[in-house]
């Protein structure tokens, strides 16, 4: 964009993911789902307002989860420049939230106005990640025995010790049973396949790959990350039947297209932040003692490629907005 952020927004933006995982903790093992989400949704809404952008709402909770707060299209921010597109996932994980269970984060990422893909109500994409050291040397098309692969030729490790992360539904049984059959392992997750993309770019999370079918809105969000880290993300439309299909085709959406991390956000100037709701492989979740509260996040920008894991302590009685 001509007038491209001159300071790193992800600074700004991890005061806003912070607030909402320390709101949705409060809901922690409760079982209410909703109830995860509207607290999230409020205390990122309340920070959102005091960013020193002019943000549209690209991947919001609209499409997906029928949310009447942070929808598509919605403005964000102050509404001083620079203009941006948004990716927002206030809990990327509300079940596992309301369940108690690992891998919950909340998410936001920025790029440059116009730079995200938007794919409507194309809820679905087949998925395969991996981190730098294997970029290039995968293909969505290809067999995932081939990927597997070169993901183990890239990392060294023989194809027995590969991991693969998984999302855990009907959808993907062929997947997992075709993974298991190459003798590779699969890491298999219930939610929260953001934090399972950006893992395979994390030496130490023990995750080599992410395949199979997940959200639409998680890849572009995650495509943001994976820009600064130097992963590599390849997906293409899933769609669940004709009124889908009927959708993209009066969209002008390729069904049969691969695509790329670029074609998912095409802006180099990439902004992302997420704080751990409750604890994954890439982030530690909320801990709360007293008057305190400890958060643990990670922010990241695609043009230095900065990567950096900020740990902070919050204190209640003199931070309102947490």
């Amino acid at each position: 964009m001509s007038d491209a952020p001159d300071r790193n927004l992800a600074m700004e933006l991890v005061r806003v993911t912070e607030a909402a995982a320390v709101a949705a903790s409060r809901w922690q093992g409760r079982g209410d789902k909703n109830a995860v989400d509207q607290a999230a949704v409020d205390a990122m809404r309340a920070i959102l307002s005091t960013v020193e952008m002019d943000g549209v709402v690209v991947i919001g909770e609209g499409e997906k989860d029928e949310a009447p707060m942070l929808y598509n299209g919605e403005r964000v921010g102050n509404g001083n420049k620079p203009e941006v597109d948004v990716a927002v996932d206030p809990v990327d994980g509300t079940t596992l939230t309301a369940r108690g269970s690992d891998g919950a984060l909340a998410v936001i990422a920025l790029a440059s106005r116009g730079s995200m893909f938007s794919p409507g109500s194309l809820v679905y994409m087949d998925k395969i990640a991996v981190g730098e050291e294997a970029a290039g040397t995968v293909d969505i098309e290809a067999p995932i025995a081939h990927n597997i692969g070169q993901v183990a030729k890239a990392r060294g490790k023989g194809v027995g010790d590969v991991t693969v992360m998984i999302l855990d539904r009907p959808r993907n049984e062929s997947i997992i049973a075709e993974v298991r059959a190459v003798g590779s392992r699969c890491a298999l997750i219930t939610d929260g396949d953001i934090a399972g993309a950006i893992a395979t770019a994390k030496a130490d999370s023990g995750i080599d790959m992410l395949l199979g079918i997940g959200g639409s809105p998680e890849a572009v969000t995650a495509a943001c990350a994976m820009r600064a880290l130097g992963g590599e993300l390849q997906c293409k439309i899933w769609p669940r039947g004709d009124e889908e299909r009927q959708y993209a085709a009066d969209n002008n959406i390729d069904l049969t297209q691969v695509l790329t991390t670029h074609d998912l956000v095409s802006s180099d100037d990439t902004f992302f932040a997420a704080t751990g709701v409750t604890s994954s492989a890439l982030l530690d979740g909320i801990q709360l003692h007293g008057n305190t509260a400890r958060t643990h996040s990670v922010v990241m920008r695609s043009r230095t490629g900065t990567v950096r894991f900020v740990e902070a302590i919050h204190r209640f009685d003199r931070v309102k907005s947490l």
